[in-house]
């Protein structure tokens, strides 16, 4: 026994087991080595990469820390460029057609000027050749005064007093209240606090500066108060023709009451704008305004609370999904692959409508192509995203998947963006940044009732100004000139004095439910040129 375990060829290939055994180990150990030194070396540059993206939003975070303590921070462009474009426009060829003021169509006044004695280089007498002409558009600087010789009567029969009454008046008013303010003036005062957004102390200041007339803040609230209720019959039968119209763009935004947190709610039709404040931001508020059973093309952000409107099709804005994969791809570009992707196809999509709208292509490639793009939008939603940014961001077009296209379907009649109620609400956050909102319930009521009138009359491009002059001259109750053709309204003096809806006549049915996708042949669809107020940017 002990001479086998001598044997040396049994040893030497023990050893030689054993050596190959040694090898494997150290070959093993020296890739692991490796893939550690790899591991370390990709950790390194993780942490260098996140070190420097940590710097970057630290330096923009204290970037916007310090430039909300400026004055003049919303207003900054940043830094300059290094060869900014001279200021102004070109010169020579390049600076296109020169503006002029128009002739005027009429002359209030004319003033003979007189020619000079003599030559002021030489001092030598001057002989006429022609006249030219020059004309000075300004404005009146003074408060104009009427004064109405109102006869007062009484009945020879019954013995009531009656009393006579010009078109020009505004109220039947005598006594204590026999001097008052001209309906232009007030109107002014609306259009300088509701459409230019200007506190009630700066539009007594400009009507006194301007024009000496004087009027306190309180006076110039309670005018435009006035205003708010002759046009609130006008407010309520704009409520009622957004109800019945095929399309509607709508939106929301924040507004105080009283210094508490409510919603101004917009809704902007092919022809009319209304606005209402309401305290909250739901469904309830939401079908206040349209209706639980709207059944029109509906267009709005996103916004979960919408799709509550069960008969209506949707089309959710691009614009704003393409401002989220912009904001994306600029706060993390390590994972700014897939909002870049989603921006680039919807990019896409908005060219393809430019296309047809050109007449490029025809509808058939239209819906085509339109078909190629909700495929590769279903292909990149399919696998689950690692970054929790770019999950949310497709969980949300999952949602919106259905939504994300009604505008190439229906080309010409339904937009992709929400634009044309967002610039109602750009309005609006304009006039709430100079004065903060309203400070009582009634303030709010008014500011809804004359921001729908005043952006209703501008989108049917109507002289808001002659339209508030003849509501306060009216002595009857009336509606405003500017509701739908097509709703016909049937207006007693009652309800307009009670601020009640006025009735619609119920041989005005309302739009059936419409179909989210048309025929494929084109025969429920009849493509028009885009409306001009419905243009994207």
């Amino acid at each position: 026994m002990f001479f086998k375990d001598l044997n040396p060829l049994r040893r030497i290939r023990e050893l030689m087991e054993e050596l190959g055994r040694t090898r494997r180990e150290r070959d093993q150990a020296r890739k692991q080595l490796e893939q550690s030194e790899d591991e370390k070396q990709r950790l390194e540059e993780k942490v260098e990469r996140l070190r420097k993206e940590n710097e970057r939003l630290r330096n923009q975070l204290e970037a916007a820390s310090r430039a909300a303590k400026r004055q003049a921070a919303p207003f900054s462009r940043g830094k300059p460029k290094k060869d900014p474009k001279p200021p102004g426009r070109k010169s020579g060829k390049d600076h296109g057609v020169h503006h002029q003021r128009p002739v005027p169509d009429h002359v209030d006044e004319e003033i003979q000027v007189n020619a000079p004695a003599q030559c002021p280089g030489c001092g030598g007498p001057l002989t006429v050749e022609r006249v030219d002409f020059q004309y000075q558009e300004e404005i009146v600087r003074r408060t104009w005064v009427r004064r109405f010789h109102i006869p007062i009567c009484r009945c020879e029969h019954c013995r009531k007093r009656v009393q006579g009454r010009h078109p020009m008046q505004t109220s039947d008013a005598l006594g204590a209240a026999a001097v008052q303010v001209g309906p232009e003036a007030i109107t002014l005062g609306v259009l300088m606090n509701k459409a230019q957004g200007l506190p009630h102390a700066d539009a007594a200041a400009i009507l006194k500066r301007g024009f000496g007339l004087t009027m306190s803040r309180s006076g110039i609230c309670r005018a435009i108060q006035r205003v708010a209720r002759k046009a609130e019959a006008t407010w309520h039968a704009l409520r009622d023709a957004a109800r019945r119209s095929r399309l509607a763009h709508m939106d929301e935004t924040g507004w105080k009451v009283d210094a508490q947190l409510r919603w101004l709610w917009g809704v902007v039709t092919e022809q009319i704008t209304y606005c209402k404040i309401l305290p909250g931001r739901g469904f309830a508020e939401a079908s206040s305004i349209l209706g639980e059973e709207y059944a029109g093309w509906l267009i709005h952000d996103g916004l979960l609370l919408y799709y509550k409107f069960l008969q209506a099709a949707h089309q959710s804005c691009a614009w704003h999904l393409l401002a989220r994969c912009r904001k994306m791809a600029d706060a993390s570009p390590a994972t700014a692959r897939f909002p870049l992707a989603v921006k680039q196809l919807l990019e896409q999509a908005l060219a393809l409508r430019d296309r047809y709208l050109t007449q490029k292509i025809s509808l058939h490639g239209l819906w085509t192509a339109t078909g190629r793009l909700e495929a590769k939008l279903d292909r990149m939603l399919a696998p689950t995203q690692r970054d929790a940014a770019n999950e949310r961001l497709a969980k949300h077009l999952r949602h919106e998947r259905p939504y994300l296209f009604t505008f190439l379907y229906c080309p010409g009649l339904v937009d992709a963006t929400n634009n044309v109620a967002e610039r109602v609400m750009r309005i609006l956050v304009m006039a709430r940044k100079n004065w903060g909102g309203n400070r009582t319930d009634k303030g709010a009521q008014v500011q809804a009732v004359l921001t729908s009138v005043l952006c209703t009359a501008k989108q049917q491009d109507k002289d808001a100004f002659a339209l508030l002059v003849d509501l306060l001259r009216s002595a009857k109750p009336k509606l405003l000139d500017i509701l739908p053709t097509e709703v016909p309204i049937h207006q007693t003096g009652s309800q307009a004095c009670s601020g009640d809806a006025p009735r619609i006549k119920n041989s005005f049915d309302p739009p059936e439910a419409i179909p989210f996708l048309p025929s494929v042949d084109g025969s429920t669809l009849q493509p028009t040129a885009t409306p001009p107020v419905f243009n994207s940017a």
